[in-house]
């Protein structure tokens, strides 16, 4: 069977006969990304058959998303409920948040531009449909994409996210289809809380407000829920915290949406800039500190599994987490592409993927079998500068993000990121980025980068930060281990004495100059 076709999009025809023909006798038919393909180390929690289906998912796997990219293709438009967090916007290149995209596609443009993005990304294994409304206020352009995508190219899983209204009605075609993954947005088991979130529903032909809304949004979601887990499908719940609104009450959607099987909890903070837009934003509702958010997720994992490497992505988003390179595959530039989609080298990405996944594993255990036994009650925060590759690869002036583990006796943890502004500015640094990037970074005891500049160093070090070159270009794991290994070196010997950090520091004037 050949494995590889030049496909000039133009050509790509829109029955779904003559779809399911050239892929059947062009394409690489199987399904999945096989055995060769893996995530590490399967976790003992997870069956082979879970495992399959979330070890090369960036959003279901922490792992994956240092190595897997994921598309987002806006082919959803409308939406059947209003949030007071969210603002839709069309047209729009500046904003990196939920809702927001550069243009709307058809479902046939949404196959063009998922086979000229899968041609030049290996590595992306993920499809998704994300609105900019909701992908089951819109079913039929929604459905009619995936089939499209599955005929084409079946070694791509798909993902669909909703805010569940009208998920039961739709569970069975869902099913049919083969999409694995569907992500639902649950803020509230308890309507009196969602009446604040949810100002209206437009469900069977009418218009519905305040409490009541609220109470049939809810009674559609369980209920769906129930119904995809009960055919094998995996769920995440997504969950926005919202300070003084549904922050605390986020425990009982934890173990509500735990007890109707679902796999993953992602909390997410609110994004309230007044510039988007929003009803929150506009009447000055806070986000959560990371501090917040992190603690809040802390007490939820006790009860499920609870995803920290979420980056909020656009409705089109196209990369790995945390980048986006959907200007590359604007619908104009997708016309004229002569795509070789060869799922042999895909494979073969992945399969490398593998490998590195591997000796990473080995570096990580081999770590940790020299740790000193000091190691047992004491844990810290160490922030990375990566571009990618799960490894310190990043120079600090060039990063607009830093990601946190917590490290310890057990290993390194990842527990979230931390969006800053751009240091390096191209030619001169920005002296008035410093202190906040500083301020995002205050409850980690170092910040392990590839390079960075005399004048940061001595801030971050005055500020009780160590920055680190020495682990440049190592994977990141082993690398927040081998830092903590020396760490506690420095303990033993009577160097340094290990203290808790966090926001009273920078209160306590530890780092006043960004006061």
């Amino acid at each position: 069977m050949q494995s590889s076709k030049v496909i000039r999009l133009h050509e790509i025809p829109s029955g779904n006969a003559e779809i399911a023909g050239i892929a059947s006798s062009q394409l690489c038919t199987s399904s999945g990304t096989g055995g060769n393909c893996g995530g590490g180390k399967r976790p003992d929690n997870l069956s082979p058959e879970v495992w399959d289906k979330v070890k090369n998912h960036p959003c279901y796997s922490e792992s994956a998303h240092h190595h897997f990219a994921r598309m987002h293709v806006a082919v959803a438009p409308a939406c059947n409920i209003q949030c007071n967090y969210c603002n839709r916007k069309y047209d729009c290149s500046n904003e990196s948040r939920p809702g927001v995209v550069s243009e709307r596609l058809t479902p046939e443009q949404a196959a063009k531009k998922v086979m000229a993005v899968a041609s030049r990304i290996p590595q992306m294994t993920v499809v998704g449909i994300a609105g900019p409304g909701d992908a089951l206020a819109n079913p039929e352009k929604t459905f009619r994409t995936f089939e499209l995508i599955s005929a084409f190219a079946p070694d791509i899983k798909l993902c669909l996210s909703t805010n569940g209204l009208l998920l039961p009605e739709y569970v069975d075609r869902i099913a049919t289809l083969t999409i694995e993954h569907v992500t639902i947005t649950i803020n509230m088991v308890d309507p009196e809380i969602g009446q604040h979130i949810y100002p209206w529903i437009f469900f069977q032909h009418r218009r519905w407000e305040g409490i009541e809304a609220s109470r049939i949004l809810h009674q559609q979601q369980m209920k769906g829920l129930e119904m995809l887990t009960e055919r094998g499908v995996l769920c995440k719940v997504n969950s926005v915290m919202i300070p003084g609104i549904n922050d605390r009450h986020l425990i009982e959607v934890n173990k509500a949406v735990k007890e109707r099987g679902a796999f993953l909890h992602n909390i997410m903070p609110l994004i309230s800039e007044p510039e988007h837009g929003t009803v929150f934003g506009l009447r000055g509702l806070r986000g959560p500190s990371a501090q917040e958010l992190k603690a809040l997720q802390d007490e939820c994992e006790g009860e499920m599994n609870v995803m920290r490497h979420c980056r909020q992505c656009r409705a089109d988003a196209v990369g790995m987490l945390g980048e986006d390179r959907s200007a590359e595959f604007a619908t104009e530039k997708v016309e004229t592409m002569a795509v070789a989609y060869d799922a042999d080298v895909r494979r073969r990405y992945q399969q490398l993927v593998e490998r590195q996944r591997q000796n990473k594993l080995a570096e990580t255990q081999a770590q940790l079998e020299h740790l000193p036994s000091t190691a047992q009650d004491i844990r810290i925060q160490v922030a990375v500068a990566s571009k990618g590759d799960g490894k310190v690869n990043q120079h600090f002036g060039h990063a607009n993000e830093f990601q946190v583990y917590e490290v310890s006796a057990s290993g390194a943890k990842f527990i979230g990121h931390r969006r800053v502004d751009l240091y390096c500015q191209g030619g001169y640094d920005d002296e008035e980025a410093l202190p906040t990037i500083i301020r995002a970074l205050n409850d980690c005891h170092a910040v392990l980068v590839a390079k960075i500049g005399a004048c940061p160093k001595s801030e971050l070090a005055k500020a009780g930060i160590d920055p680190v070159e020495g682990h440049a270009f190592e994977f990141i794991e082993p690398a927040v281990i081998a830092y903590f290994s020396a760490y506690l070196q420095k303990i033993a010997a009577g160097e340094i004495v290990h203290a808790e950090r966090g926001d009273a520091q920078i209160r306590q004037g530890a780092y006043t100059s960004a006061a």
